[in-house]
């Protein structure tokens, strides 16, 4: 959906220490603030798209996605290395054209980035105590407390929070002693053809631990046989010549 503004038609971004990108000039100074405002790059943004993929199957507004980023187009890589970036009316989500997404945060309490956030928060929570047997349900509140407070310790360590480090820290949430294994079809098997896919790793994996179990009882029995010969040819061996000697004498002392 294009935006409205007509003001904004360019911006300059830098690379910065923490490979991240931050705007370093724009086109609409008065209403844009450059101190600290980052832009996402396209291989962020594609990032992102893919940790947004699982909240699809929990209600994901993709105009609300579109919505909430302005679109920007290379146009020219300068001698400082900074880039100029051009607006572009295209769909950042639906672009084939690498883009830089610039969140619209003209008003960031109830503005198109801000309700963004607000909706994929919502959904991972609920994908979170979907796929998670919590003893109580995690809430929205819990989720942005964390957030909050990683935000707060960069902000007293004079770092400036990204809007990247920000979506991703929401899209990849997990609360601290618990694990979660998206690709792992153990949870929610795609179909029928993918349960009976597993159940016959399974049955190999049992095959091979029998196998083992024969092998090494196997082996066993062959160490006992080895044992047994040996002390077969122990007691079979013959006798030492000191012994036929001796023998010989006491049989002539009978005699005699």
């Amino acid at each position: 959906m294009a935006k409205p503004t007509t003001r904004l038609t360019w911006c300059k971004a830098r690379l910065g220490e923490d490979m991240n990108w931050w705007v370093q000039e724009i086109s609409d100074p008065i209403h844009w603030d450059i101190d600290g405002l980052g832009i996402i790059d396209p291989r962020q943004f594609q990032h992102i798209i893919d940790l947004l993929e699982p909240l699809s199957d929990y209600g994901l507004q993709n105009d609300l996605v579109d919505d909430a980023f302005y679109s920007f187009g290379i146009d020219n890589i300068e001698k400082d290395k900074t880039v100029l970036l051009k607006r572009v009316q295209d769909s950042v989500l639906e672009s084939e054209d690498p883009l830089f997404a610039l969140p619209d945060v003209l008003d960031e309490e109830k503005g198109p980035y801000a309700d963004f956030v607000d909706h994929i928060t919502k959904l991972r929570v609920k994908l979170l105590n979907d796929l998670i047997d919590f003893a109580q349900n995690l809430t929205v509140e819990e989720l942005e407390e964390e957030i909050r407070e990683a935000q707060n310790a960069d902000f007293m360590e004079g770092r400036a929070s990204h809007f990247f480090t920000e979506l991703t820290a929401i899209l990849e949430y997990v609360p601290e002693g618990f694990e979660l294994d998206e690709d792992d079809d153990d949870a929610k098997p795609k179909s029928e053809d993918d349960k009976l896919e597993k159940d016959l790793a399974a049955v190999d994996a049992d095959t091979e631990v029998d196998e083992k179990i024969e092998e090494d009882d196997t082996m066993k029995w062959d160490e006992e046989e080895e044992e047994d010969e040996d002390d077969f040819e122990e007691t079979t061996a013959p006798p030492d010549d000191e012994d036929i000697d001796e023998d010989e004498e006491d049989d002539e002392d009978e005699k005699s």
